[in-house]
């Protein structure tokens, strides 16, 4: 038994890292193909190679749970095409422990999808982004009109920051700080400033003009006849600095997408957005699929099972290929579906995150099912 999982073992993991390195090799040289319409001075065909280098652990990421599925695919293939499982089922293992196996030698994979999403991948984007606003002075998800956060002033203020650009992590420019006043909802006071650094908890502001309120807008529009009187003052600052629950971190997360967060930095920005009564649910639907994905890969090498086991007198191993692809295809669109669906439609987060893996691996251990079946009468008529 350990013999025959150790074999099995080897072949899958050799057939999938073979698998990886050719999507891996493919979707980097069309990268490549298309960054070469940004390179300049600043940005040098060194610096695009090295990017292209640091987005290795992404496309790993989005790329591991179909290549192992192909990879699991050609191994099983070629195992029946060479009459291996046979030998392994006259030797006494039944499907369900060949598909145990299979769930044992995925365990591994499992782990390394764990330290892939967890380390690799979020410290990579953080230096993709760093790189992208320091070399092209590109922000990967600013609005047109820049970021925006909203957080408590006070007791009986609060506050939206509206930042044009992020220069650098804690470095940003063109920034506008409108407050207003809880008790009456009106605007209370605003800062523009042209440059502002973030740090200790602080954002420190310089160049500023201050425009505040003198009036009640309310009063005012509800008495046409109020005499007219001065409504704002304007004063100009050297600098100002007021506390802010803005940090590195929740500044870093503006220019990541939500699954490639870790989970600490993504359950920092869920309790920001909470704190300030902002929209949680694409955060939280994250969370599910972060924490979902090693088992996707449970998923894939089930999914991948029923089509290996079919056994084929000659060749057919282009056709499991084949179908093995169109299957990581059809998952990849429906896990991207469920996503769309469940953020339109306000359904609960875990089941916007599981049911792909859900549908997947029931129609998986169904095929399993009915393979079972259908050779139990013919095994019982040669026995006869």
């Amino acid at each position: 038994m350990r013999t025959a999982r150790r074999y099995l073992a080897s072949e899958i993991y050799r057939t999938t890292i073979a698998v990886l390195l050719v999507l891996l090799g493919l979707f980097t040289f069309f990268e490549m193909i298309d960054a070469l319409d940004n390179l300049s001075e600043k940005f040098s065909f060194l610096s695009m190679l090295y990017m292209q280098a640091l987005q290795l652990p992404t496309r790993l990421y989005d790329l591991l749970p179909i290549g192992l599925l192909i990879g699991a695919v050609v191994a099983l293939a070629g195992l029946a095409q060479r009459n291996e499982l046979v030998i392994l089922r006259v030797s006494g293992i039944s499907s369900k422990k060949l598909l145990f196996m299979l769930w044992v030698i995925t365990i591994p994979l499992m782990i390394f999808a764990t330290l892939l999403s967890e380390i690799a991948t979020p410290l990579a984007e953080q230096k993709t982004s760093e790189l992208t606003l320091t070399l092209l002075g590109q922000n990967s998800n600013r609005m047109q009109s820049g970021y925006w956060f909203r957080e408590p002033a006070d007791q009986y203020h609060y506050r939206v920051i509206n930042i044009q650009h992020l220069n650098s992590h804690t470095q940003v420019s063109g920034v506008t700080v409108y407050e207003y006043d809880t008790r009456n909802n009106q605007f209370s006071r605003l800062y523009t400033a042209e440059k502002g650094t973030f740090e200790q908890g602080k954002l420190s502001l310089t160049k500023v003009k201050l425009t505040e309120s003198l009036i009640d807008i309310e009063k005012v529009l509800s008495n046409p006849d109020s005499p007219l009187e001065k409504v704002s003052s304007f004063t100009s600052l050297p600098s100002v600095s007021f506390d802010t629950s803005l940090t590195t971190q929740r500044l870093v997360a503006t220019e990541l997408q939500p699954d490639r967060m870790s989970t600490n930095n993504l359950l920092n920005y869920v309790q920001y957005l909470k704190e300030n009564h902002l929209q949680t649910n694409r955060h939280i639907v994250a969370l599910w699929r972060k924490g979902s994905y090693p088992f996707t890969l449970l998923v894939m090498i089930t999914l991948a099972a029923p089509i290996g086991f079919v056994q084929t007198r000659k060749g057919g191993v282009g056709a499991k290929v084949f179908l093995g692809i169109l299957i990581g295809i059809v998952f990849f669109m429906a896990n991207q579906l469920a996503l769309n669906v469940g953020m339109l439609n306000n359904l609960p987060p875990w089941l916007t995150a599981l049911l792909p893996n859900m549908i997947a691996l029931t129609l998986a251990l169904l095929a399993l099912y009915l393979m079972e079946r259908r050779k139990k009468p013919s095994s019982f008529i040669h026995a006869k």
